[in-house]
Order: structure tokens, then sequence, then C-alpha cells
């Protein structure tokens, strides 16, 4: 049966069925997502449930055994090479380790997408470059350093300026605040709540961190027995499933929770 138009395009990722192996170990089995335009979705899970090699599947560097995919309402199996470059054209990717070439500087690593991708002359990429790295929150002497003279949340906000290098609809991000000390954490997911609100972004991240999920995050999609769950924070933490329980009514769980409703009474009290 057809979905309904004004749904789908409320949909800007669409997984029907799903299933990933690795020779005889099942890693998703029958998953199904939707994501929607303009959210911020975080996906946790524990050790082995799969949580980067999904988006690694979402981004076609991985392909699963079997199931569907769609991006934007395309099926992504079904694309030609030019198609999916097109594509790639609209998303942008944060890996957990920034995937910095370390042979370039930052400005040079956030070129590299302008350049695949557009026919713009080298000065109006350069130009775009510096903007993206201040976007990032990067000071303009950051341009012309290399990887290995960044610290570590640098590097992650390079790699940030160069997931933002086309100007994406849709932004995924791998363990964004993974290595970073709780001020650096907390400052980066202020970061991404702002770029996701002054450009409508669609966000998908992969996270452990129960601070960034309680702050910046509009739903969370748990991966438990082979599958996903998803819902508001506040929803989850009524379920009645052990590795979900014990997530979020743990200590950092509840410290998290109590962050989040301080958020919201401030939110209600701005409005």
């Amino acid at each position: 049966m057809d979905r309904p138009e004004t749904e789908d395009e409320e949909i800007v990722i669409r997984i029907t069925g799903l299933s990933t192996r690795f020779g005889p170990q099942v890693i998703h089995e029958g998953l199904d997502l939707a994501v929607r335009r303009g959210e911020v979705l975080g996906i946790v899970g524990g050790s082995g449930t799969g949580k980067s090699v999904l988006l690694r599947e979402i981004i076609g560097l991985h392909k699963p055994a079997s199931g569907r995919i769609e991006i934007f309402g395309r099926d992504t199996a079904e694309l030609t090479p030019a198609e999916r470059r097109r594509m790639q054209s609209r998303w942008g990717v944060l890996f957990q380790d920034g995937a910095l070439f370390s042979s370039m500087t930052v400005e040079e690593n956030v070129m590299t997408p302008l350049k695949e991708h557009t026919d713009l002359p080298r000065d109006l990429i350069s130009e775009i470059a510096r903007v993206k790295i201040a976007m990032a929150g990067l000071p303009p002497v950051a341009a012309g350093k290399l990887p290995s003279e960044l610290s570590g949340g640098m590097r992650k906000r390079a790699g940030l300026a160069r997931a933002l290098a086309l100007d994406p609809a849709l932004l995924f991000l791998d363990e964004p605040t993974a290595g970073l000390d709780p001020i650096g954490a907390a400052s980066f997911d202020e970061l991404i709540a702002g770029l996701q609100r002054s450009l409508n972004l669609t966000v998908c991240m992969v996270t452990h961190d129960l601070d960034s999920l309680s702050a910046i995050c509009d739903r969370i999609a748990v991966l438990v027995d082979r599958r996903i769950i998803v819902d508001t924070m506040e929803n989850l933490m009524a379920l009645d499933h052990p590795w979900i329980r014990e997530y979020f009514h743990g200590p950092r769980g509840r410290a998290a929770a109590r962050a989040a409703d301080h958020a919201a009474a401030e939110r209600k009290e701005r409005n």
C-alpha cells in the first residue's frame, strides 16, 4: 500500500527490514527506522550492537545482508554511480576520529569536498572553507595548521567544518564527543544544537554520551535484541527492558535525566 505523500515528505531516512551479518554472526535482523526531517536522532546501544555499522550502511560504506535503505525518498541500492555521487553531496559525515588527511592543512581538508563536487574557482573554495572553519568554532589561525598540530577537540571541529562544506541537509555524527572532557563535550553539544537550528539540519548521531542525548536529541534509537526501539528519552526510561533500564536508570542516566528536566524547565520559562 502506498504511504501518504505528506508522511514521506517528513522522512529523510527510511530503513525497512535491514539485516546485517558478519559470517555466522547476526548484528541486525529485520531492523526498521525512520528519521524525520529536522530532528536530532541519537543512536545508542551496548557493545557489539552495531551502532557505527548501521551508520556506515546508511552512507553506503557497508552493504547489509538484506533490507531497504531510502534517503531523500530514493532507494540507495538503485542509484547509479552519478546519482549516488549527487546524493552524497547532500550529506556530511563526522567520523569519530575526524578522519582528516594528515598531510593537508585544516583549510585544505575542508576544501576537498568542494573540489570534488563543485567547479567553483579555487579562491572561492578557499573563502568558503574559511567560513566553514569559523562556523565550526575554530579560530582563523587553525586554517593553516596540520591535524597533528591540533587538540582532539579542535580536530573534531575541523572534521565538522569539512562535513558542512557542501551545505548538507543531513549530518551524520559518529561519537562526536568521545574523548572530550565534560566542558569540551558540552561546548560541542551546544555547537551542534546551534548549527542544527540555524541551518535546519537533520542530524543522525551515534553516541554513548547520556549528556548529549539529554541536551540535544529529539528522539533516541536504542539498538537492542538485533532491532531498534525509537522514542523520546522520557518514554524510553519508562520501558521495562533490562539493558534500557540499566542504561537510563544508572547513576549517569539519572544525572542526565535531571539535566534534561532542568533544561526543559528553562525553555518553558523563556517561552
